[in-house]
């Protein structure tokens, strides 16, 4: 039989389902980054049970991704009162502009709403500073001034 025709199932042309990917390095977590992400599982675990067959594999690859992420938390050591560090808040000055960030896990990352993840660039550049010291930025030296640091 020609290919020509041949019927084809709509399987064929879906797109591939890959994983959700892990963000690379350690599984940092607030404590209230772990119960996060316990919420997330049992709202997934919830919606499982009524939905179609097509939202359930998209559930269960959520909650691979979720799953995943709860057993390779590793909550994090209180921060320093005096030293910006994962699980600080940070109040400091950036082009003339003061801003205040808390540093979270990953998941826990939402920057519009000032929560950055410990992996981002602006967090990297103020680790490990105290408040008063000025850190080089985006290839710009001194562009960050620390103005206050504190404990989430």
């Amino acid at each position: 039989m020609s290919v020509a025709f041949r019927r084809e199932s709509d399987e064929e042309h879906l797109e591939p389902r890959f994983e959700l990917p892990l963000p690379a390095g350690p599984n940092l977590v607030t404590p209230r980054g772990q119960a996060l992400i316990a919420e997330r599982i049992a709202a997934l675990e919830a919606e499982q049970n009524g939905a179609e067959e097509g939202r359930r594999e998209e559930i269960a690859r959520e909650l691979r991704y979720w799953n995943t992420r709860r057993i390779t938390a590793i909550p994090a050591p209180p921060a320093p009162d005096d030293e910006v560090a994962f699980g600080s808040r940070v109040r400091f000055r950036l082009n003339g502009a003061e801003r205040e960030i808390a540093i979270v896990g990953d998941d826990e990352a939402d920057p519009a709403a000032g929560l950055v993840a410990f992996s981002a660039p602006l967090a990297r550049a103020m680790m490990g500073a105290g408040e008063g010291e000025l850190v080089d930025f985006n290839g710009r030296a001194n562009a960050i001034e620390i103005l206050a640091v504190s404990p989430i």
